[in-house]
């Protein structure tokens, strides 16, 4: 009986052609509307969840980045036998509730209008981007 483990990179996803299409026909006027709904959301006790997760979520629906983390498989005689996933471990979520209340949740709403307004144009789109990569660790102290 042999053993192995496999660590499969979750990095892979989408063609880079494909991402940069997305982004100029669909991607950078959706992330408005994105980001506009969720701080609507946010604004609610009951829409706060949603409102974060879709914060979260701002990279992917820019440029449909992959979500970071990585599967690790384990393969007994050619068959998968248990896949789990592991993603970077967060910060204690006492602090990270700290943090939104005191700075993230008016900050990561001007950071997030501003890397907007920066992506609308050519000049300032690499830094509009990497801003928006950024926007969940502004947000909620949230490592991807």
């Amino acid at each position: 009986m042999s053993t192995s483990t496999m660590q499969v990179n979750g990095k892979t996803g989408v063609p880079f052609l494909l991402r940069v299409l997305w982004f100029i026909f669909i991607g950078w006027h959706v992330t408005l509307y994105w980001i506009v709904a969720a701080w609507v959301l946010n604004v609610s006790i009951i829409g706060l969840p949603l409102g974060l997760w879709m914060l979260n979520r701002v990279p992917q629906v820019l440029t449909l980045k992959p979500a970071g983390g990585y599967s690790v498989a384990d393969i007994r005689d050619g068959k998968v036998v248990s896949v789990r996933y592991d993603g970077v471990r967060q910060r204690f979520w006492p602090w990270r509730l700290i943090y939104f209340l005191v700075i993230g949740w008016w900050f990561s709403l001007g950071w997030s209008l501003v890397a907007w307004a920066l992506c609308a144009c050519i000049i300032g789109l690499p830094f509009g981007i990497l801003m928006l990569n950024r926007l969940p660790a502004v947000t909620t102290l949230h490592r991807g």
